[in-house]
């Protein structure tokens, strides 16, 4: 049973939310970009760095013991995370972007040849778009896309099946869109790709910090997010991998870890997840993102997810109502983030004033320059919230921002 949460108190756990920004409350809205990190993250990287800091894996002494013990903690915490099916379908990255870029370099490499065919989305990130293209290039395959319906942002989803022809070797997809709020309906999608024998990735950098995300029932065969979009600290990130699929794969980068023995000749490598993670890696980070999962599951993903999208609806509800505003992605069952053009003014121009007001906002293209493209604007601006926003901050960037189309109507 949902227990009820008192949303503005937990915002007691954020030092940083405490402050003014050129004399103004701040209100923090880009959340897409980073989330915030409560005490809980702040604190186990605090005792990790005083007690327990030292290589993993390879001392016998007692710190790197400890050190060892909360590395591999933080993995079958992930996995629980995710519900994966074991620990070792997990692998620690510096973010989605590394994960993305592991699976196409790894499992693409062994995989593609000329002919062959990466089925995406026209909402992709850059970070599942430029790894593909460049893997497109040293095989000879290539790239095709899923359309978006314009404005409303919601995929062409009569047009999938046709899209998946023998040809297409993997799909890959972004669960919600960071530019348009869309939440795709990932698991549908990837049975219809798995009945065809292709290949699965689901891009979850906008969705696991904010609603419960399950790997089996989603059914893909890869799954990356990052650490610093779910409170925790930034340079760590998960890639999920099916491990019948991590141990075909041939090693991404080489070093120490990952090896098994190494002679002048050749060398042989550990089963999955250790043959990915070469060299020393991060280990505050796993320690980081173990307290982060925690405390969201504390609060319940599931409520997270309510919450995101009930500010989402009622920001999009205020925003609409102002003159000449142009809003990009659903109007229902959005995630927690709204976009949106003012009429007068470039998106940069509304973060820059709203900022003044010590609102931060996020302007440009957000990583997703072809969708740009495709309707036919530069930039937009975006709020994209989390748990700890409230809607009397919503009203208040509601009113900032009519202030600012004021300002350049005037």
């Amino acid at each position: 049973m949902s227990h009820p949460i008192d949303w503005s108190g937990l915002r007691a756990d954020f030092p940083i939310l405490h402050q003014q920004i050129h004399g103004k409350p701040l209100l923090y809205l880009d959340n897409a970009a980073t989330s915030q990190k409560p005490k809980a993250v702040l604190q186990a990287l605090q005792h990790y760095y005083e007690h327990d800091n030292a290589n993993v894996h390879r001392g016998i002494h007692e710190l790197s013991n400890r050190a060892t013990t909360a590395f591999e903690n933080a993995r079958a915490r992930a996995a629980r995370f995710i519900n994966a099916r074991v620990a070792e379908e997990i692998i620690f990255t510096r973010g989605t972007t590394e994960g993305i870029n592991l699976v196409a370099n790894s499992w693409g490499s062994q995989n593609l040849r000329a002919g062959d065919k990466i089925l995406l989305t026209e909402m992709e990130h850059h970070s599942n778009i430029v790894p593909w293209q460049l893997l497109a290039a040293r095989t000879g395959a290539r790239v095709v896309y899923l359309p978006v319906n314009g404005d409303e942002g919601l995929l062409q989803l009569d047009r999938l099946e046709a899209l998946l022809t023998p040809e297409v070797r993997i799909l890959s997809l972004v669960h919600i869109s960071n530019s348009m709020g869309t939440v795709n309906p990932v698991a549908e999608i990837c049975a219809l790709a798995r009945a065809r024998g292709i290949t699965t990735l689901v891009d979850a950098a906008q969705s696991a910090g904010h609603c419960p995300v399950d790997v089996q029932s989603i059914g893909c065969d890869f799954l990356a997010f990052s650490g610093h979009k779910i409170c925790g600290p930034t340079g760590i990130g998960i890639l999920y991998g099916r491990q019948q699929l991590l141990d075909k794969m041939p090693p991404w980068q080489g070093g120490g870890e990952m090896i098994l023995t190494v002679d002048y000749e050749q060398s042989t490598f550990k089963p999955a997840p250790h043959r990915f993670e070469a060299g020393t890696p991060d280990i505050s980070g796993p320690v980081g993102l173990h307290a982060a999962m925690d405390y969201l599951d504390a609060i319940g993903r599931d409520q997270i997810w309510r919450h995101d999208q009930e500010l989402a609806e009622y920001a999009w509800e205020g925003l609409a109502q102002i003159k000449g505003i142009r809003m990009f992605g659903p109007r229902k069952g959005r995630a927690g983030l709204v976009s949106f053009l003012l009429k007068e003014a470039h998106a940069h121009d509304v973060v820059t004033l709203a900022d003044h007001a010590g609102i931060a906002l996020r302007g440009g293209h957000h990583c997703t320059q072809p969708l740009m493209k495709k309707l036919g604007v530069e930039s937009t601006a975006r709020a994209s919230f989390y748990f700890y926003n409230t809607r009397e901050e919503v009203d208040r960037l509601v009113e900032t921002v009519e202030q600012i189309r004021r300002y350049f109507a005037d």
